[in-house]
């Protein structure tokens, strides 16, 4: 029986092992993700790192770490961003509230108005501008 051949310590090597694979699977996904994304880089600049990535393995996505981590958090910072104003405009158009209402408008308005920031003249002009 083969499994009774195996010692306890080539099964944690080879736990180690998969491991390793996986962390490098990650990495890789994540690197090719950034490397994709980058309106920085032209497309023979991409086609270069992807195949270092892949000829050296750790080393590669190491080097791309170290080289352009900086860049790769920003690109991420970016996306995050962009998806979040996404959703809240998704959420804002479904809601049915793209911006403060006209009544809304005229509320703030007259209390501008009342605390004297806005005259009567100007507080028409405005009133109008909304109404309309």
């Amino acid at each position: 029986m083969v499994l009774a051949e195996w010692q306890v310590g080539q099964v944690l090597w080879t736990f180690f092992y998969f491991t390793l694979i996986f962390i490098w699977i990650w990495l890789a996904i994540m690197v090719f993700t950034d490397i994709f994304r980058s309106p920085d880089m032209g497309g023979w600049h991409k086609a270069a790192w992807v195949i270092f990535i892949i000829v050296f393995f750790y080393i590669g996505v190491f080097v791309y770490l170290i080289v352009r981590g900086g860049k790769m958090h920003e690109h991420a910072v970016q996306a995050a961003e962009q998806q979040d104003a996404a959703m809240q405009q998704y959420i804002r158009q479904a809601a049915g509230t793209s911006g403060p209402s006209p009544v809304d408008e005229l509320h703030r308005l007259a209390d501008l108005k009342d605390r004297g920031v806005i005259d009567d003249a100007e507080f028409e002009r405005m009133k109008a501008k909304i109404t309309t």
